[in-house]
């Protein structure tokens, strides 16, 4: 009893300066979170009046309107006052509550910004927010918040806290009375049972024993993996950005490798006219991945395709990138002809695209094919474990072209954590039962750790196949698959694009962008443009789309000389004699359309096939009245989240297909049916009549979606997911748990 009383009384002491200390510091936390909500509540309100003061500024006598307005803000209890200043520093509108004391700040000062100030009436948050449209700066709203609430929260805390320790203590107490009285010689019993997760109160008497230290260790371990997982749960609450993916690397995957592996390299080196250019591709993939790469900084393999690309290398095939500002390299890989037009132009794209995209278009399937895309998957496993400088990467597998890689590489590192994305649909089992090595590929895509998909339908589909034609165990409810002693967990990671996006820095403004758009064509000024950006595929719905331009200006004459549809078609897989027809195909529909409507000076219709840059096409995106995507049957289709993203002006309307997977995130597009020619059309006049206030409206919710589920959002959530699963393999290894069956129960 006496050895329990020295040690709950020097506890209890140790307990009131650690509640002593810890008021002032939960004071300023709860200080610094609430200052934070309120800089968000006043950009909040600053953007839903802006509108109100722009007007107000234009429009002469809409003063009183104003202080209506700020009247029936001040109503929120933690709103105390509010008023307005023009750009010299006049202060133009204030509730009665203004205090005189405070002053407006000349617009030289800056970007909004916020400070608190300490009246003899309490603190008070100040924030100045500019306000501006269309580009021209009209004034500073000047918010104040009552901070004294912040006061009476922090009482209440205080007494929760106190409370708290109380109960602590004497739970702590009646603990160590108990463990005091338990035999040393029951350790060895205690440490089984806290191995299998029993004996709590055995536990704590470990905790006195001086030989069970390194049990310590364990715990402490384990706390940190159950902070972890807290941060696992809360993802939602992220502000994703390049610096949060690397947060991630180094804290939550422990500084982690990272190698992507896809058939598309991110840059391409080309010889022209003598010299080396540097190409960046056409690439929806590519698009996606790329920031992601400049933020992990690690290995991207890929096919390496230039007619440069081997000149560029060092002596291990390596080419650090971008060329601007290096921030991570390419491992490329070699590929003889007969490889490629098996791989590529056979097997992947004339068997498994065509299969797997609704488009009319019958696959084919040779058995010198499969033979080489084997070889070839076989050969990029080979390649990545030479890349790997540790026995358990991360590795990022990209697409339908690697179905077996998964597979391959689980067999070559058994530690690693293979992420798959599938970045095409995937078929309904009837439809994937087509495919005559159904199996094969299965078997290759279950050696993933994690195997992602644009939509839920699409992970299903997988499932569904999985579940008809191979010997597995699904869960739907934990949406995992159980083969051959590996989990593969199934998940939905809608893809999305870099934002802020790194084109537009040195992008024109938008109405520079609008008149070279009509400068470089010819056309005049005032004409409406619309524009499409493919590449040059029979799953974009490119003749869908013209012929919907023919049946508007079959239906709404007055179009005709007031509205140019410019398609940009970047050529793609011209050894494939399907894409030949089609571009033939492409190019007679365009030039029908063209010679029907053709008047002096005007075609309905431009069509550009030639590869275009990055900052090419954002000027057309930003260039142009609305943006046609019209896809036949698609992933995603990051076109529609390009164009969104680079109207940071808020006008345009996107027109987008039902069939892709962009639609179930874009609802505030118009949303149509390709195969639908009439509706289409409606559509494109709908877009060509719709308001700018509209325009705005829907534009602005789209763009808010967007930076919210940005690209490194995606990237993120599939290595928080492969983080999850990786701490919970070496906590079950650490404590002797390592059948699949309890592994998967924890999923």
């Amino acid at each position: 009893m006496r050895l329990s009383l020295r040690f709950i009384i020097p506890l209890l002491a140790v307990l009131g300066l650690i509640t002593y200390g810890l008021v002032p510091l939960v004071d300023s936390l709860m200080f610094k979170w609430f200052v934070r909500d309120i800089d968000i509540r006043a950009k909040l309100i600053t953007t839903t009046m802006q509108d109100s003061l722009t007007d107000a500024r234009k429009t002469p006598g809409f003063g009183p309107k104003i202080q209506k307005l700020f009247s029936r803000a001040i109503q929120d209890e933690r709103l105390y006052a509010i008023g307005f200043c023009d750009t010299k520093g006049d202060l133009l509108y204030k509730t009665d509550t203004f205090p005189s004391s405070v002053s407006c700040e000349p617009q030289s000062q800056g970007e909004s910004h916020t400070r608190v100030l300490q009246l003899p009436q309490g603190p008070l948050h100040l924030a100045y927010q500019n306000v501006a449209d269309a580009g021209k700066t009209y004034g500073q709203l000047v918010l104040m918040h009552d901070l004294s609430f912040i006061q009476r929260r922090s009482s209440e805390t205080k007494g929760y806290l106190v409370y708290f320790f109380i109960a602590l203590a004497i739970v702590i107490a009646l603990i160590t009375v108990v463990v005091a009285q338990l035999s040393w010689k029951g350790w060895v019993n205690g440490l089984r049972s806290i191995l299998r997760g029993e004996g709590i109160l055995r536990s704590f008497s470990m905790a006195v024993s001086p030989e069970l230290r390194p049990i310590v260790k364990d715990l402490r371990a384990l706390v940190r993996d159950l902070e972890t997982d807290r941060r696992f749960r809360d993802e939602s609450q992220i502000s994703w950005s390049p610096r949060v993916l690397k947060d991630i690397l180094k804290n939550d995957l422990r500084g982690d490798e990272v190698l992507i592996v896809s058939n598309r390299e991110p840059y391409i080196h080309n010889k022209k006219d003598g010299k080396v250019e540097t190409q960046f591709p056409a690439s929806g993939v590519v698009t996606a991945l790329e920031p992601v790469m400049r933020a992990c900084s690690g290995t991207w393999i890929a096919h390496g395709s230039g007619s440069a690309d081997r000149e560029v290398v060092d002596e291990h095939d390596h080419v650090m990138v971008p060329p601007e500002n290096p921030s991570y390299r390419i491992r490329r890989v070699w590929l003889t002809p007969e490889e490629e037009a098996g791989y590529y132009y056979g097997f992947a794209n004339e068997g498994i695209w065509a299969l797997c995209h609704i488009a009319h278009v019958r696959p084919v399937f040779r058995s010198q094919d499969w033979n080489q895309y084997v070889a070839v998957n076989e050969k990029f496993a080979d390649t990545v474990v030479q890349e790997a400088k540790t026995s358990d990467p991360v590795i990022l597998v990209q697409d339908y072209h690697f179905a077996l890689l998964p597979k391959m590489i689980r067999e070559r590192l058994p530690k690693a954590t293979v992420i798959t994305f599938w970045h095409i649909p995937f078929p309904n089992p009837e439809v994937f039962g087509i495919c005559p090595w159904r199996e094969q590929i299965l078997d290759g895509l279950l050696g993933s750790t994690i195997l992602g998909f644009h939509t839920r339908f699409h992970c299903n589909n997988f499932m569904d196949a999985v579940d008809r034609f191979m010997e597995s165990r699904v869960e739907r409810e934990t949406s995992t698959v159980s083969y051959q002693g590996n989990l593969t967990v199934v998940n939905r990671y809608p893809i999305s694009i870099e934002y802020p996006v790194k084109w537009l820095k040195t992008q024109r403004s938008v109405l520079e962008c609008r008149t070279r758009v009509r400068q470089n064509h010819g056309l005049p000024e005032d004409r409406l443009v619309g524009v499409g950006v493919d590449r040059l595929d029979y799953t974009k719905g490119i003749l869908e789309r013209f012929l919907a331009v023919e049946r508007l200006l079959e239906l709404e004459p007055q179009w005709i000389g007031r509205f140019t549809f410019i398609q940009v078609a970047s050529p793609t897989r011209t050894a494939i004699d399907q894409y030949q027809h089609f571009e033939s195909d492409v190019r007679a529909l365009a030039v029908r359309i063209n010679n029907r409507f053709r008047q002096e000076g005007y075609e309905p219709i431009v069509l550009k096939v030639e590869h275009c840059e990055p900052h090419q096409v954002y000027e057309y995106y930003r260039g142009a009245d609305l943006c046609f995507v019209s896809s036949l049957h698609d992933g995603m289709n990051l076109v529609a989240k390009e164009f969104v993203a680079s109207r940071d002006d808020e006008q345009g309307v996107l027109i987008l297909s039902q069939f892709t997977g962009a639609s179930r995130e874009l609802p505030e597009a118009l949303i149509v049916n390709p195969y639908n020619i009439d509706q289409s059309a409606a559509a494109l006049h709908i877009a060509l009549e719709m308001p700018k206030t509209e325009q705005r409206s829907r534009m602005r919710s789209m763009r808010a979606l967007i930076q919210e589920f940005n690209v490194f959002r995606w990237a993120g959530r599939m290595l928080l997911d492969a983080g999850r699963i990786r701490h919970r393999t070496r906590l079950f290894a650490r404590i002797g748990k390592t059948d699949l069956d309890k592994m998967q129960l924890q999923q």
